[in-house]
This record gives structure tokens, sequence and C-alpha cells, in this order.
């Protein structure tokens, strides 16, 4: 008899079994196809990318620049990444040997934590966030250790990452997101100042992926690089910052020691980001250093209207400080295992949010609200979740 499909799943990675796919994709998937749905689901920009990125790339097509660009991103790129960071985040990389351009920013995580993790390492891993980081240490064979911070406004404070530490002889790792996905939060100065005199002179790398830094409102977005330089494994990209998902070009800077390492992975897992999507970045970098400026102030007027209202329905929110995201609490008497309630909120009221119970400890009983979507769109949502709620409670 011949050997099935079935059969040879078995012997598989075994870490892959422990792997469930996205739930995110999955539950946007899965309400689809309703009816009118307004979907506040998908962290992905509204906006279109910024006129002259489109015709740098078109140039770059036009000129048949369609042959494989250096493994680590061409130079011209790299020098405007370089750039970029030094003058809006005073942090400073040399583009030839201390920068690499990945696939996305989920390139740089997977490169950096399939570069430095060995099996039985731990990585420290604030929660809620987003579980693409969980994922890929389990994949690695190392194992995640959550620190719920929903006790603490979301943000992890220097005595519990002391304390995690102490507990965690085998700590590897720890990963910063921030402007956080899926709550809004971040770390400013004292924050990171008191974090990085934590983790100063351990062995310990900092992987932050500061992809948001562009959408920070009010305080300047200040980089955890400019605390531990020796440790950080910092990433970034034009995604978010230019509406740039789909060209799927992201930054990843270390130490020159450090990248030597991680562009071994690099190489023999991408070779080379798109050619044509690096022209587009490199003029996105270079000429666009304040494309993201109109795009936040919509954001912050969009943030501080569903804020408001949905405060008003017995929605709390820890108030976003960046990026697009509101991780609100369902309100008290509503069902507050997270997923049904999303389930419920979407076939009955039409409106998709994110079960919270998706971003690891501390997220269940919130959902996640993406308020990348037009204001028409986020006030028809707000009315139908108004009156969904108001249904409820005289039902109870």
């Amino acid at each position: 008899m011949s050997i099935n499909s079935e059969t040879l799943v078995s012997h598989m990675n075994h870490e892959i079994a422990a792997i469930q796919p996205s739930d995110i994709l999955a539950f946007n998937a899965e309400i689809a196809n309703i009816p009118g749905i307004v979907r506040l689901t998908l962290g992905e920009p509204d906006f279109n990318t910024p006129e002259h990125v489109k015709q740098a790339a078109i140039k770059s097509i036009e000129a048949d620049e369609s042959h494989y660009a250096p493994s680590n991103g061409t130079l011209a790129l790299r020098t405007a990444a370089a750039e970029f960071l030094a003058t809006k985040y005073d942090v400073h990389y040399d583009p030839a040997s201390e920068v690499i351009i990945t696939a996305g920013a989920t390139g740089g995580i997977y490169t950096a934590l399939s570069s430095i993790l060995n099996p039985g390492d731990e990585v420290l891993i604030p929660t809620p966030i987003f579980p693409l980081y969980i994922a890929i240490v389990k994949l690695a064979g190392a194992t995640p250790v959550f620190m719920d911070t929903s006790d603490n406004g979301f943000v992890l404070s220097p005595d519990q990452l002391q304390t995690t530490l102490a507990a965690h002889p085998k700590t590897k790792a720890v990963v910063l997101n921030f402007p956080s996905n899926p709550t809004g939060v971040t770390y400013r100065h004292d924050d990171l100042k008191a974090l990085a005199a934590v983790l100063a002179d351990q062995p310990i790398f900092v992987l932050s992926d500061e992809i948001y830094s562009e959408l920070t409102y009010g305080e300047r977005h200040e980089s955890i690089a400019n605390y531990l330089p020796a440790q950080t494994i910092l990433l970034n990209g034009v995604s978010k910052s230019h509406a740039m998902t789909g060209w799927r070009i992201g930054i990843m800077c270390a130490p020159k020691a450090i990248t030597a390492q991680l562009g071994k992975i690099h190489q023999f897992t991408v070779t080379s980001t798109t050619t044509n999507a690096q022209a587009a970045a490199t003029e996105a970098l270079k000429n666009g250093l304040d494309d993201a400026q109109v795009m936040k102030r919509e954001y912050q007027e969009r943030r501080d209207y569903l804020y408001d209202a949905l405060n008003e329905l017995g929605f709390q929110s820890a108030k976003p400080e960046g990026a697009f995201y509101l991780f609100s609490k369902i309100p008290a008497g509503l069902p507050q295992d997270s997923m049904a309630f999303c389930r419920e909120l979407a076939h009955e009221a039409r409106v998709a949010l994110i079960p919270g119970s998706s971003f690891g400890p501390g997220g269940e009983g919130y959902v996640r609200i993406s308020y990348a979507a037009s204001m028409s769109d986020l006030k028809t949502a707000v009315t139908r979740i108004k009156t969904y709620v108001a249904s409820k409670k005289q039902g109870a």
C-alpha cells in the first residue's frame, strides 16, 4: 500500500503541530461574506500609497530593473533607511553593514528570531500582543514566556520585567512592539530608560518592532535602540508609514557583528526582496519623510471619535498613543467570551471586530477595533453597536 499524505504529516516538523493558524485571519474570513458588514478587523491603512512612490516603482519597471537585488537590499534603499531612522529617531546605523531590507517587518521578525534562538531558550513577550511573535518563537523550538500587562495599562513595567527575568534564567530575548498592536499604547522616554536599565549588560537580545513609529500621537517616537544599541535588533518599514502593506518592504537594523549573522538566514529564506518595490521604498524614505502626517491627523481624529463614542456605550479603553487600534473591554453584562461576543456582533449587528483572546494573556474580555477605516464606516459601526448593546441590556 502506498504512503498517503496524512501519514507524512506526522513526519513533518513537530513544532508545526503546536502552531494554530492566525485567529485574526480566520475570523476575518469567517465573517467576510456577511452582507453589508462593517469590518474593523485588519491592520491595514485605508489610504493609497503616495503618488510619487508609485511613480518610482513604475520608472524602475520601465528601466528593466527586474533582476536580483543584493541580498541585504540595494545600497540606495539601505542608505535611505539609515538616513530616515537617523533623522526621525536619532538612531544610527551603517547602511553598508548594519541594515537589511526584509520581506516586510514579518520577514525581519522571522529572520531575527530564527537567528538568535536555540531549542530550550526562552523569550519574554509582553501581552496582549500580535500573535506572530509567539508562533515564530515556537517554530524555533524556544518557549514564549508571557508577561500579562493588562493590570498596568498594557505597559511593561521594569519591576515586572525584572521579576520575570529572575524566574527565567534561560531568557535569550525580550520582544517589544510599540506603538502596540493591539492596544495602541507606546513607551515614552522614562519607560524606555527604566526597561533598558534592567536589561543593560545582560546577554539578552531586544527585538524591538517599531513599525508604527510614524503613527505616534503627541510626543515624538523614541527607539529602545537609543538606550541599548548593542543588544537591540530594530525593526521598522514602510507598510504603515507610507500605506505600503502590499509592497512587503521592512527594515532590520543591528550592530555589524549581529547583522552579519542575521544576513545568513535572510539570504537562505528570502534571497532578496522585490527590486521595483525597493525602488519605491527608497523614494518613500528619501523624499517622503512626512508622508505619514496626513494619515496620522486623520487617524487621530478617528481615534478621538471612536474612543469617546465607545466609552459612552460602556467599552473601557486605554487611550491609544499610536498605531490605529482601540483595545476595548467588553461592557459588563454582555458575553465576556470575546470570540462569542465578536461572532454575535458580526451576525446580529453586522460589525466585525477581533476577539481580544487572539492576542494572548490579558486579552480575554476585550476586543480590538481597527480605525484604519473611513469615518463614515466608524459612525455606522458605532450606531450598530449602540443598538446591539441596548437590545442586550433590555433582554437581560
